[in-house]
């Protein structure tokens, strides 16, 4: 097997996640436009729409703003959940010694963040905001990793995916830690046993998409109306995916050879346009055995990536980022410059650090063919932290339309000069990479 069959899968999900980029780009450019011309009520009162079901002893209706936090982002929960999954079983996070410098480099740029918001912030009112720091867009990231081209070592962009996984990570467990209402233990109890069914028909092998789907809604409904956000059913979920196959690839391929000669033997001498009775059956079999090939987290992964990548985060993107600089909406200056500073500053000193000592302290390893300065350009390109910034920005100001503006007008500036200065930084760290390399 050689390397670029190897690598395929990695580089796939890079150049889906770095499309996505582009597209979160564009939605969050037109919220903005939107948001601030003549159509801004337009815009702001379609999201505030309330639709749902409810009848005598049930109720389930919304906004559509919540429906896309609360419900969309639950399915990309999901996606974080199988690669958090695939990381820790086969990936990038399998072992200490490929996990050592993204898991230094992720409590870097978790702790200094919120250390640094909780040091400039001086009003106990938006202390809730600390959480907003703390993660990385990994769509953006990659997106910007794109355009500077092949020069970009593999080693720094499985890096930066392993790290911004372990930094979700985080942000999941500071979710469903702080960020959570009053619970409903009676309901998250019962939501627990169904969890542990899922669990245990994975432990045995036992794969039903139906069950899957039908106690994951009853799982999140549960959750939403435990008082615990409806996304951490998401997480839960995709831990109850089992990624063994049912049958290897050798398996497979015998049986794929079988097929084959069974259906060139029954090929329709007559030329007519409709297959046989017994190629039907064939190819029935080959669906069936190539379902059992397939590991069931690694088919969904595939299957919801591309769902979640150009449709539910652009979506995502243009309903939560549309900021009105109107002077009647206001804005926490001190709040938005906070946030900001947390992002850029917090995340380059935070990341840059701890991977600098973990490796001088021979704790963790520089990837090949990667060097300090470029290390230091993702720890820069770390402070984008747009997609999680602001579901956490949501969850903590769903109380204030002024502290929410001010949040978000934080995170856009502190992820704007964080993609710009980190990828100026990596540009110089892979030029002068490129000409020790020539000489």
């Amino acid at each position: 097997m050689t390397q670029n069959t190897i690598l395929s899968p990695v580089q796939k999900f890079i150049k889906t996640e770095s499309l996505s980029g582009l597209l979160l780009f564009l939605a969050t450019v037109l919220a903005l436009i939107l948001a601030n011309s003549s159509a801004g009520s337009f815009y702001e009162s379609i999201w505030q729409y309330r639709i749902g079901i409810s009848s005598e002893n049930f109720s389930l209706v919304k906004p559509i703003i919540l429906w896309i936090n609360d419900g969309l982002m639950a399915i990309f929960f999901f996606l974080i959940g199988l690669e958090i999954k695939r990381e820790v079983l086969i990936g990038e996070l399998n072992t200490m010694k490929k996990a050592s410098l993204p898991i230094f480099a992720a409590i870097g740029g978790m702790v200094l963040p919120l250390l640094m918001f909780l040091m400039l912030n001086s009003n106990p009112d938006t202390t809730k905001a600390w959480g907003i720091s703390m993660a990385t867009d990994i769509a953006f990231t990659l997106a910007i990793l794109q355009v500077l081209g092949k020069r970009v070592p593999l080693g720094l962009k499985i890096f930066l995916t392993a790290f911004a996984i372990i930094d979700d990570i985080g942000a999941v467990l500071v979710i469903a830690l702080f960020y959570t209402g009053n619970i409903e233990w009676n309901l998250l109890l019962y939501a627990g046993i169904l969890l542990a069914i899922l669990y245990g028909l994975s432990y045995f092998k036992i794969h039903l998409k139906f069950i899957l789907l039908i106690f994951g809604f009853v799982v999140w409904l549960l959750f939403l109306k435990a008082g615990i956000h409806p996304t951490i059913a998401g997480i839960m979920l995709a831990f109850a995916v089992p990624i063994h196959q049912r049958i290897n690839e050798f398996t497979y391929s015998e049986k794929l050879q079988d097929i084959v000669t069974r259906i060139t033997a029954s090929i329709n001498t007559n030329k007519l346009p409709i297959l046989s009775k017994n190629q039907i059956e064939e190819i029935d079999n080959l669906e069936d055995w190539t379902n059992k090939v397939q590991s069931p987290l690694q088919q969904l992964e595939h299957r919801l990536h591309y769902w979640v990548a150009y449709f539910i985060i652009p979506v995502f993107a243009f309903s939560n980022a549309g900021v009105s600089f109107n002077q009647q909406m206001g804005i926490d200056y001190n709040l938005a410059i906070n946030i900001a500073l947390s992002l850029f500053l917090g995340k380059m000193i935070g990341v840059t650090i701890f991977s600098f000592l973990s490796v001088k302290l021979k704790l963790a390893s520089l990837p090949e063919k990667v060097n300090f300065t470029q290390i230091i350009g993702v720890a820069i390109l770390s402070g984008l932290g747009f997609t999680m910034s602001l579901f956490i920005a949501n969850l903590a100001f769903i109380d204030s339309s002024v502290y929410l503006n001010s949040a978000k007008t934080g995170i856009i500036i502190g992820s704007v000069v964080s993609g710009i200065l980190g990828y100026l930084v990596l540009r110089i760290g892979i030029k002068s990479t490129s000409k020790k390399t020539m000489k």
